[in-house]
Protein backbone atom coordinates (compact mmCIF):
# COMPACT_ATOMS: atom_id res chain seq x y z
CA UNK A 1 0.00 0.00 0.00
CA UNK A 2 2.61 2.23 0.77
CA UNK A 3 4.57 1.56 -2.83
CA UNK A 4 0.95 2.62 -3.96
CA UNK A 5 0.39 5.68 -2.38
CA UNK A 6 4.29 7.17 -3.59
CA UNK A 7 3.34 6.30 -7.32
CA UNK A 8 -0.10 8.30 -6.98
CA UNK A 9 1.25 10.98 -4.95
CA UNK A 10 4.52 11.55 -7.28
CA UNK A 11 2.12 11.49 -10.33
CA UNK A 12 0.32 14.14 -9.30
CA UNK A 13 3.00 15.97 -7.79
CA UNK A 14 5.57 15.47 -10.17
CA UNK A 15 3.64 17.46 -13.19
CA UNK A 16 2.44 19.67 -10.82
CA UNK A 17 5.73 20.66 -9.54
CA UNK A 18 7.04 20.77 -13.59
CA UNK A 19 4.60 22.82 -14.15
CA UNK A 20 4.93 25.81 -11.58
CA UNK A 21 8.99 25.44 -12.12
CA UNK A 22 7.60 27.03 -15.92
CA UNK A 23 5.84 29.39 -14.58
CA UNK A 24 8.08 30.92 -12.06
CA UNK A 25 11.28 30.47 -14.18
CA UNK A 26 11.17 33.60 -15.25
CA UNK A 27 11.43 35.01 -11.41
CA UNK A 28 14.40 32.15 -10.21
CA UNK A 29 17.76 32.16 -10.76
CA UNK A 30 19.53 29.50 -12.92
CA UNK A 31 20.88 28.30 -9.51
CA UNK A 32 17.46 27.59 -8.37
CA UNK A 33 15.84 26.21 -11.51
CA UNK A 34 18.90 23.81 -11.25
CA UNK A 35 18.26 23.12 -8.22
CA UNK A 36 14.51 22.00 -8.86
CA UNK A 37 15.24 19.99 -11.85
CA UNK A 38 17.73 18.18 -9.81
CA UNK A 39 15.71 17.45 -7.40
CA UNK A 40 12.77 16.48 -9.66
CA UNK A 41 14.98 13.51 -11.26
CA UNK A 42 15.99 12.20 -7.99
CA UNK A 43 12.12 11.78 -7.44
CA UNK A 44 12.02 10.24 -10.60
CA UNK A 45 14.56 7.54 -9.84
CA UNK A 46 13.36 6.85 -6.85
CA UNK A 47 9.83 5.99 -7.98
CA UNK A 48 11.13 4.11 -10.82
CA UNK A 49 13.11 1.89 -8.13
CA UNK A 50 9.99 1.63 -5.66
CA UNK A 51 7.35 0.87 -8.00
CA UNK A 52 6.82 -3.18 -8.84
CA UNK A 53 8.03 -4.52 -12.10
CA UNK A 54 5.76 -7.07 -14.02
CA UNK A 55 7.17 -10.84 -13.90
CA UNK A 56 9.00 -12.07 -16.26
CA UNK A 57 7.35 -15.32 -18.51
CA UNK A 58 8.76 -18.64 -17.59
CA UNK A 59 11.31 -19.59 -19.64
CA UNK A 60 10.00 -21.61 -22.86
CA UNK A 61 5.78 -20.87 -21.81
CA UNK A 62 3.97 -20.08 -24.40
CA UNK A 63 2.43 -17.21 -25.09
CA UNK A 64 -1.33 -16.67 -24.42
CA UNK A 65 -2.37 -16.08 -27.57
CA UNK A 66 -1.39 -19.46 -29.04
CA UNK A 67 -2.96 -21.79 -26.01
CA UNK A 68 -5.64 -23.51 -27.58
CA UNK A 69 -9.27 -23.62 -25.97
CA UNK A 70 -9.71 -26.81 -24.38
CA UNK A 71 -12.60 -29.00 -22.80
CA UNK A 72 -13.99 -32.07 -21.44
CA UNK A 73 -17.71 -33.37 -21.57
CA UNK A 74 -18.18 -36.71 -19.76
CA UNK A 75 -21.51 -38.42 -20.12
CA UNK A 76 -22.28 -41.46 -17.73
CA UNK A 77 -25.48 -43.62 -17.80
CA UNK A 78 -27.52 -46.30 -15.95
CA UNK A 79 -29.59 -47.99 -17.64
CA UNK A 80 -32.34 -51.22 -17.29
CA UNK A 81 -34.03 -53.23 -20.39
CA UNK A 82 -36.92 -55.58 -20.42
CA UNK A 83 -34.90 -57.93 -22.67
CA UNK A 84 -31.68 -56.32 -24.15
CA UNK A 85 -31.59 -60.01 -26.63
CA UNK A 86 -31.53 -58.51 -29.31
CA UNK A 87 -29.75 -55.27 -29.42
CA UNK A 88 -32.39 -52.79 -30.49
CA UNK A 89 -29.61 -49.72 -29.89
CA UNK A 90 -28.10 -48.40 -32.86
CA UNK A 91 -25.77 -45.43 -32.02
CA UNK A 92 -22.41 -45.77 -30.48
CA UNK A 93 -22.95 -43.92 -27.21
CA UNK A 94 -25.99 -45.39 -26.87
CA UNK A 95 -26.52 -47.51 -23.38
CA UNK A 96 -26.88 -50.83 -25.05
CA UNK A 97 -26.79 -53.20 -21.68
CA UNK A 98 -28.22 -52.91 -18.03
CA UNK A 99 -26.21 -51.67 -15.87
CA UNK A 100 -23.65 -48.30 -15.83
CA UNK A 101 -22.21 -47.03 -19.44
CA UNK A 102 -19.37 -44.23 -20.35
CA UNK A 103 -21.34 -42.88 -23.09
CA UNK A 104 -18.22 -40.69 -23.83
CA UNK A 105 -15.30 -38.37 -22.64
CA UNK A 106 -14.93 -36.25 -25.29
CA UNK A 107 -11.98 -33.96 -25.56
CA UNK A 108 -12.48 -30.86 -27.30
CA UNK A 109 -9.52 -28.60 -28.55
CA UNK A 110 -10.24 -25.55 -30.82
CA UNK A 111 -7.83 -22.25 -32.00
CA UNK A 112 -7.49 -19.82 -34.47
CA UNK A 113 -3.88 -21.03 -36.80
CA UNK A 114 -3.88 -17.74 -37.96
CA UNK A 115 -6.25 -15.35 -39.73
CA UNK A 116 -6.96 -17.78 -42.44
CA UNK A 117 -7.65 -20.71 -40.58
CA UNK A 118 -9.17 -22.31 -37.52
CA UNK A 119 -8.65 -25.94 -36.16
CA UNK A 120 -10.58 -27.63 -33.70
CA UNK A 121 -10.49 -31.05 -32.54
CA UNK A 122 -13.55 -34.19 -30.85
CA UNK A 123 -11.55 -36.55 -29.31
CA UNK A 124 -13.49 -39.46 -27.58
CA UNK A 125 -11.99 -41.55 -24.90
CA UNK A 126 -13.48 -45.06 -24.18
CA UNK A 127 -13.14 -47.52 -21.99
CA UNK A 128 -10.88 -49.48 -24.21
CA UNK A 129 -9.57 -46.93 -26.29
CA UNK A 130 -9.37 -43.14 -28.05
CA UNK A 131 -10.61 -42.58 -31.44
CA UNK A 132 -10.61 -39.16 -33.06
CA UNK A 133 -14.26 -38.37 -33.35
CA UNK A 134 -13.72 -34.76 -35.94
CA UNK A 135 -9.98 -33.22 -36.37
CA UNK A 136 -10.37 -30.58 -39.27
CA UNK A 137 -9.46 -26.88 -40.61
CA UNK A 138 -11.87 -24.53 -41.33
CA UNK A 139 -10.92 -21.32 -43.36
CA UNK A 140 -11.72 -17.63 -42.32
CA UNK A 141 -11.00 -15.55 -44.87
CA UNK A 142 -12.03 -16.78 -48.07
CA UNK A 143 -14.87 -14.06 -50.24
CA UNK A 144 -18.15 -13.85 -51.46
CA UNK A 145 -19.80 -16.05 -48.64
CA UNK A 146 -17.75 -19.14 -48.96
CA UNK A 147 -16.32 -21.25 -46.85
CA UNK A 148 -14.09 -24.57 -46.36
CA UNK A 149 -13.16 -27.15 -44.36
CA UNK A 150 -10.94 -29.81 -44.92
CA UNK A 151 -9.88 -32.35 -42.73
CA UNK A 152 -12.01 -35.56 -40.90
CA UNK A 153 -15.25 -33.95 -40.29
CA UNK A 154 -19.04 -35.47 -39.61
CA UNK A 155 -21.11 -34.32 -43.15
CA UNK A 156 -23.99 -31.99 -42.60
CA UNK A 157 -26.40 -34.37 -43.56
CA UNK A 158 -29.69 -33.36 -42.15
CA UNK A 159 -29.34 -31.49 -38.51
CA UNK A 160 -28.44 -34.34 -36.16
CA UNK A 161 -25.70 -36.31 -37.72
CA UNK A 162 -23.10 -32.95 -37.10
CA UNK A 163 -24.06 -33.05 -33.52
CA UNK A 164 -22.24 -34.46 -30.77
CA UNK A 165 -24.26 -36.00 -28.08
CA UNK A 166 -24.03 -33.69 -25.18
CA UNK A 167 -26.05 -31.16 -28.35
CA UNK A 168 -29.09 -33.70 -28.16
CA UNK A 169 -32.21 -33.87 -26.19
CA UNK A 170 -32.50 -37.64 -25.49
CA UNK A 171 -29.90 -39.86 -23.75
CA UNK A 172 -29.56 -42.10 -27.01
CA UNK A 173 -29.06 -41.23 -31.17
CA UNK A 174 -32.86 -42.12 -32.89
CA UNK A 175 -32.38 -45.40 -34.66
CA UNK A 176 -33.09 -43.88 -37.92
CA UNK A 177 -29.05 -42.61 -37.92
CA UNK A 178 -27.66 -45.90 -36.56
CA UNK A 179 -29.94 -47.95 -39.54
CA UNK A 180 -29.24 -45.61 -42.06
CA UNK A 181 -25.29 -43.99 -41.35
CA UNK A 182 -24.26 -46.67 -38.54
CA UNK A 183 -23.15 -46.06 -35.04
CA UNK A 184 -21.07 -42.57 -35.01
CA UNK A 185 -22.97 -41.04 -37.91
CA UNK A 186 -21.85 -40.46 -41.15
CA UNK A 187 -18.23 -38.88 -41.17
CA UNK A 188 -15.11 -39.25 -43.36
CA UNK A 189 -11.65 -37.58 -44.67
CA UNK A 190 -12.52 -35.18 -46.83
CA UNK A 191 -13.17 -31.62 -47.95
CA UNK A 192 -16.11 -29.30 -47.74
CA UNK A 193 -17.45 -25.88 -49.60
CA UNK A 194 -20.15 -24.02 -47.94
CA UNK A 195 -21.53 -21.06 -49.28
CA UNK A 196 -23.97 -18.46 -47.51
CA UNK A 197 -26.02 -16.98 -50.48
CA UNK A 198 -26.90 -13.20 -51.17
CA UNK A 199 -30.45 -14.33 -51.01
CA UNK A 200 -33.25 -12.15 -48.57
CA UNK A 201 -33.37 -14.67 -46.37
CA UNK A 202 -30.14 -17.22 -45.00
CA UNK A 203 -30.07 -19.72 -47.52
CA UNK A 204 -26.50 -21.91 -47.28
CA UNK A 205 -25.52 -24.03 -49.70
CA UNK A 206 -23.02 -26.93 -48.58
CA UNK A 207 -21.16 -30.14 -50.54
CA UNK A 208 -18.46 -32.16 -49.55
CA UNK A 209 -16.26 -35.00 -50.81
CA UNK A 210 -15.30 -37.98 -48.36
CA UNK A 211 -14.00 -41.64 -48.01
CA UNK A 212 -16.70 -44.14 -48.64
CA UNK A 213 -15.03 -46.67 -46.79
CA UNK A 214 -14.62 -47.10 -43.07
CA UNK A 215 -16.99 -47.71 -40.14
CA UNK A 216 -18.58 -44.47 -40.21
CA UNK A 217 -19.67 -45.42 -44.23
CA UNK A 218 -20.50 -48.88 -43.74
CA UNK A 219 -24.55 -48.81 -43.03
CA UNK A 220 -24.81 -47.59 -46.77
CA UNK A 221 -21.81 -46.79 -48.25
CA UNK A 222 -18.31 -48.97 -48.93
CA UNK A 223 -17.79 -49.39 -44.90
CA UNK A 224 -14.59 -52.34 -44.30
CA UNK A 225 -15.11 -53.42 -47.73
CA UNK A 226 -12.68 -51.33 -49.49
CA UNK A 227 -12.19 -52.09 -53.12
CA UNK A 228 -10.02 -48.47 -53.16
CA UNK A 229 -10.50 -45.49 -55.22
CA UNK A 230 -9.94 -45.69 -58.36
CA UNK A 231 -12.33 -43.05 -59.97
CA UNK A 232 -14.20 -40.23 -58.55
CA UNK A 233 -17.22 -42.99 -58.08
CA UNK A 234 -15.60 -44.38 -55.86
CA UNK A 235 -15.99 -40.88 -53.08
CA UNK A 236 -19.22 -40.06 -51.06
CA UNK A 237 -20.62 -37.09 -52.01
CA UNK A 238 -22.54 -34.78 -49.87
CA UNK A 239 -24.91 -32.08 -50.15
CA UNK A 240 -27.24 -30.25 -48.43
CA UNK A 241 -29.60 -27.29 -48.66
CA UNK A 242 -30.12 -25.09 -45.29
CA UNK A 243 -32.79 -22.33 -44.66
CA UNK A 244 -33.69 -20.15 -41.81
CA UNK A 245 -36.85 -17.94 -41.63
CA UNK A 246 -37.17 -15.84 -38.73
CA UNK A 247 -41.29 -15.90 -38.24
CA UNK A 248 -41.22 -13.16 -35.99
CA UNK A 249 -39.36 -11.72 -32.46
CA UNK A 250 -40.23 -15.10 -30.62
CA UNK A 251 -40.35 -17.57 -33.59
CA UNK A 252 -37.92 -19.23 -35.95
CA UNK A 253 -38.08 -21.86 -38.37
CA UNK A 254 -35.00 -24.11 -39.89
CA UNK A 255 -35.69 -26.18 -42.88
CA UNK A 256 -32.52 -28.75 -44.41
CA UNK A 257 -32.71 -30.70 -47.36
CA UNK A 258 -29.69 -33.42 -47.49
CA UNK A 259 -28.57 -36.10 -50.10
CA UNK A 260 -26.23 -38.71 -50.03
CA UNK A 261 -24.19 -40.51 -52.84
CA UNK A 262 -21.67 -43.30 -53.01
CA UNK A 263 -21.24 -46.74 -53.75
CA UNK A 264 -21.84 -49.94 -51.77
CA UNK A 265 -19.91 -53.22 -51.51
CA UNK A 266 -23.11 -55.28 -53.15
CA UNK A 267 -21.10 -54.72 -56.27
CA UNK A 268 -18.53 -52.71 -57.80
CA UNK A 269 -20.75 -49.98 -59.72
CA UNK A 270 -23.62 -50.71 -57.24
CA UNK A 271 -24.92 -47.45 -55.78
CA UNK A 272 -26.73 -46.06 -52.71
CA UNK A 273 -28.96 -42.95 -52.92
CA UNK A 274 -29.95 -41.02 -49.17
CA UNK A 275 -32.53 -38.32 -49.48
CA UNK A 276 -34.07 -36.53 -46.21
CA UNK A 277 -35.31 -33.82 -45.24
CA UNK A 278 -35.40 -32.30 -41.30
CA UNK A 279 -37.26 -29.71 -39.86
CA UNK A 280 -36.73 -27.54 -36.25
CA UNK A 281 -39.39 -25.24 -35.12
CA UNK A 282 -38.18 -22.91 -31.94
CA UNK A 283 -40.20 -20.57 -29.53
CA UNK A 284 -37.92 -18.49 -27.26
CA UNK A 285 -39.71 -15.29 -26.22
CA UNK A 286 -37.26 -12.64 -26.54
CA UNK A 287 -40.27 -9.95 -26.68
CA UNK A 288 -40.81 -10.63 -22.61
CA UNK A 289 -38.93 -12.19 -19.98
CA UNK A 290 -39.17 -15.81 -19.95
CA UNK A 291 -37.38 -18.52 -18.89
CA UNK A 292 -39.53 -21.36 -21.17
CA UNK A 293 -38.52 -22.29 -24.84
CA UNK A 294 -40.11 -25.22 -27.05
CA UNK A 295 -38.44 -27.00 -29.42
CA UNK A 296 -40.10 -28.89 -32.32
CA UNK A 297 -37.74 -31.40 -34.53
CA UNK A 298 -38.22 -33.89 -37.44
CA UNK A 299 -36.18 -35.18 -39.82
CA UNK A 300 -36.71 -38.09 -42.28
CA UNK A 301 -34.57 -40.65 -44.31
CA UNK A 302 -35.21 -42.36 -47.53
CA UNK A 303 -32.42 -44.52 -48.90
CA UNK A 304 -32.25 -46.47 -52.24
CA UNK A 305 -29.21 -49.22 -52.74
CA UNK A 306 -28.84 -50.75 -55.47
CA UNK A 307 -28.43 -54.93 -55.03
CA UNK A 308 -27.49 -58.01 -57.26
CA UNK A 309 -30.32 -57.72 -59.75
CA UNK A 310 -32.73 -55.88 -57.04
CA UNK A 311 -33.24 -52.22 -55.64
CA UNK A 312 -33.88 -51.77 -51.83
CA UNK A 313 -35.85 -48.87 -50.23
CA UNK A 314 -36.52 -48.13 -46.89
CA UNK A 315 -37.77 -45.40 -44.93
CA UNK A 316 -36.76 -44.14 -41.46
CA UNK A 317 -37.54 -40.97 -39.08
CA UNK A 318 -37.92 -39.13 -35.87
CA UNK A 319 -39.75 -36.10 -34.35
CA UNK A 320 -39.86 -35.09 -31.10
CA UNK A 321 -41.05 -31.76 -29.02
CA UNK A 322 -38.47 -30.66 -26.20
CA UNK A 323 -40.30 -28.01 -23.39
CA UNK A 324 -37.97 -26.31 -21.35
CA UNK A 325 -40.64 -25.10 -18.69
CA UNK A 326 -38.50 -23.52 -16.10
CA UNK A 327 -34.71 -22.06 -15.95
CA UNK A 328 -33.49 -25.88 -14.51
CA UNK A 329 -35.82 -28.04 -16.50
CA UNK A 330 -37.30 -29.30 -19.27
CA UNK A 331 -39.27 -32.52 -20.48
CA UNK A 332 -39.23 -34.00 -24.13
CA UNK A 333 -41.11 -36.75 -26.00
CA UNK A 334 -40.35 -38.56 -29.24
CA UNK A 335 -41.40 -40.41 -31.84
CA UNK A 336 -39.32 -43.21 -34.25
CA UNK A 337 -40.46 -45.02 -37.17
CA UNK A 338 -38.45 -47.36 -39.61
CA UNK A 339 -39.92 -49.06 -42.74
CA UNK A 340 -39.13 -52.68 -43.52
CA UNK A 341 -37.04 -52.73 -47.24
CA UNK A 342 -38.93 -53.03 -50.04
CA UNK A 343 -37.78 -54.35 -53.32
CA UNK A 344 -38.37 -52.68 -56.71
CA UNK A 345 -42.18 -54.75 -57.06
CA UNK A 346 -43.04 -53.00 -54.24
CA UNK A 347 -42.74 -56.35 -51.60
CA UNK A 348 -41.21 -56.63 -48.91
CA UNK A 349 -37.41 -57.75 -49.20
CA UNK A 350 -34.85 -59.21 -46.96
CA UNK A 351 -32.02 -56.93 -46.13
CA UNK A 352 -28.70 -58.07 -46.09
CA UNK A 353 -27.85 -55.75 -43.12
CA UNK A 354 -30.69 -56.44 -40.89
CA UNK A 355 -32.47 -59.62 -42.14
CA UNK A 356 -34.33 -59.47 -39.29
CA UNK A 357 -35.88 -55.96 -39.73
CA UNK A 358 -38.80 -57.39 -41.79
CA UNK A 359 -41.47 -55.08 -40.60
CA UNK A 360 -42.55 -51.68 -39.04
CA UNK A 361 -40.87 -50.72 -36.31
CA UNK A 362 -41.98 -47.76 -34.01
CA UNK A 363 -40.17 -46.12 -30.58
CA UNK A 364 -41.91 -43.51 -28.18
CA UNK A 365 -39.64 -41.99 -25.67
CA UNK A 366 -40.12 -39.40 -22.81
CA UNK A 367 -37.18 -37.91 -20.58
CA UNK A 368 -37.36 -35.36 -17.61
CA UNK A 369 -34.19 -32.80 -17.36
CA UNK A 370 -32.28 -30.70 -14.68
CA UNK A 371 -29.68 -28.77 -15.39
CA UNK A 372 -28.01 -27.56 -12.08
CA UNK A 373 -25.80 -25.22 -13.92
CA UNK A 374 -24.92 -24.78 -17.00
CA UNK A 375 -21.87 -26.94 -16.91
CA UNK A 376 -23.63 -30.02 -15.86
CA UNK A 377 -26.96 -32.13 -16.79
CA UNK A 378 -29.02 -35.04 -15.16
CA UNK A 379 -31.70 -36.79 -17.18
CA UNK A 380 -34.04 -39.52 -16.41
CA UNK A 381 -35.62 -41.10 -19.45
CA UNK A 382 -37.96 -43.97 -20.04
CA UNK A 383 -39.06 -45.68 -23.87
CA UNK A 384 -41.01 -48.84 -25.41
CA UNK A 385 -39.59 -50.38 -28.27
CA UNK A 386 -42.03 -52.13 -30.62
CA UNK A 387 -40.40 -53.65 -33.80
CA UNK A 388 -43.40 -55.70 -34.98
CA UNK A 389 -40.93 -59.19 -35.96
CA UNK A 390 -41.07 -59.60 -32.08
CA UNK A 391 -43.67 -60.81 -29.90
CA UNK A 392 -43.45 -58.23 -27.35
CA UNK A 393 -41.83 -54.93 -26.94
CA UNK A 394 -38.72 -53.52 -25.18
CA UNK A 395 -39.41 -51.24 -22.45
CA UNK A 396 -35.83 -49.10 -21.43
CA UNK A 397 -34.81 -46.79 -18.77
CA UNK A 398 -32.09 -44.91 -18.40
CA UNK A 399 -30.33 -42.63 -15.63
CA UNK A 400 -27.74 -39.83 -17.60
CA UNK A 401 -25.87 -37.63 -15.86
CA UNK A 402 -23.14 -35.21 -17.77
CA UNK A 403 -20.63 -33.05 -16.64
CA UNK A 404 -18.59 -30.21 -18.90
CA UNK A 405 -15.55 -28.43 -17.64
CA UNK A 406 -13.49 -26.03 -19.76
CA UNK A 407 -13.53 -23.50 -22.76
CA UNK A 408 -16.85 -24.81 -24.85
CA UNK A 409 -18.79 -22.02 -26.89
CA UNK A 410 -22.20 -21.99 -27.42
CA UNK A 411 -24.06 -24.40 -30.08
CA UNK A 412 -25.07 -23.14 -32.82
CA UNK A 413 -29.41 -22.95 -33.52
Amino acid sequence: MKVIRNCVAAAILLPAATAWAQEESEELSPEDLAAIEAATAEDAAALEETAPSAPEPAAGAPSESMNPDLSFIADFALAAFSDDEPDLQTGAHDPRDNGFTLQQLELWVGAAVDPYFRFDANLVFGLFGVEIEEAYATTLDLPAGLQARVGQFLTRFGRLNATHPHAWHFVDQPFALGRVFGGEGNRGLGVELSWLTPLPWYVELVGSVTDAAGDESARSFYGADDPGVESPLDFQYTAAVEQFFALSDDWSLYWGLSAALGPNPTGRDNRTEVYGTDLYLKWRPITYASDQEIAVQAEWLVRRRQVPEDVLTDVSGYAYVFWRFAERWGAGLRYEHGSPAYDLEGDRAQDYLDPEWTDHRHRVAANLTFWPTEFSRLRLQGAVDYPKWLDEPVWAGFLQAEFVTGAHGAHPF
